[in-house]
């Protein structure tokens, strides 16, 4: 039989991912060491072995752990079964609030699951576009024309790049925090939703009708 693993060893290996995720976030995952991890988690480098296998184990665990979450939040906003506005409004609002404390794990997340193995780093991105498909599916529903014009993705993104790179500019102590930001970008996305329009059908630009031949390239 394994070793039960108990909630203080769960709360040390927390402890470890958090402090792994900031030393990652500062220096970048290839120029963090062990040992470094080990001195700012407050345990000497065997005992940090004990909780994980080595570097790219504690990559992987710092990554998945943050998909982790965010599934979970997706799930508790989907299980309120509220309308397909109000489902996205709190979409956008939980998840700026949830990256107020997971900022050096949301950087983990852009920098370095590219250090990952194929199959780890899979797993991570599967997870990211299951949360991406639960927003794109509110979208759809709150506006069906744009998702037969094959606008979902697509605005689906400009949410995600709107969200996802706020900590490069959103300081912790300044004058804005997440709190105060959460609403505005919930208007700001909604406001500007209610105002696109699908476009007609397109004609190709790349094909000229020519006198007796169609020229398409």
């Amino acid at each position: 039989m394994g070793r039960v693993r108990g909630a203080a060893f769960d709360d040390q290996r927390s402890r470890i991912l958090t402090h792994a995720a900031a030393l990652f976030a500062e220096r970048g995952y290839t120029a963090t060491s062990m040992n470094e991890v080990a001195a700012a988690s407050g345990v000497s480098k065997p005992t940090l072995y004990h909780y994980v296998r080595d570097k790219h184990e504690l990559l992987r665990c710092v990554a998945q752990a943050h998909v982790d979450r965010l599934q979970a939040l997706v799930a508790e906003v989907v299980a309120e079964g509220l309308p397909p506005r109000e489902r996205l409004a709190q979409l956008i609002s939980r998840f700026v609030l949830a990256y107020a404390d997971a900022c050096n794990e949301h950087r983990v997340l852009t920098d370095d699951v590219k250090f990952l193995d194929e199959q780890a780093r899979e797993r991570v991105l599967d997870g990211e576009r299951r949360v991406v498909e639960v927003f794109a599916d509110a979208l759809a529903q709150l506006r069906p024309e744009l998702s037969a014009a094959s606008l979902t993705k697509p605005l689906t993104m400009l949410l995600f790049g709107m969200m996802n790179w706020m900590f490069t500019w959103l300081k912790p102590g300044g004058p804005v925090d997440h709190g105060t930001i959460a609403p505005v970008v919930v208007d700001l996305f909604l406001g500007g939703l209610e105002h696109v329009q699908a476009p007609p059908d397109p004609v190709p630009l790349s094909c000229q009708k020519q006198p007796q031949k169609e020229i398409c390239t």
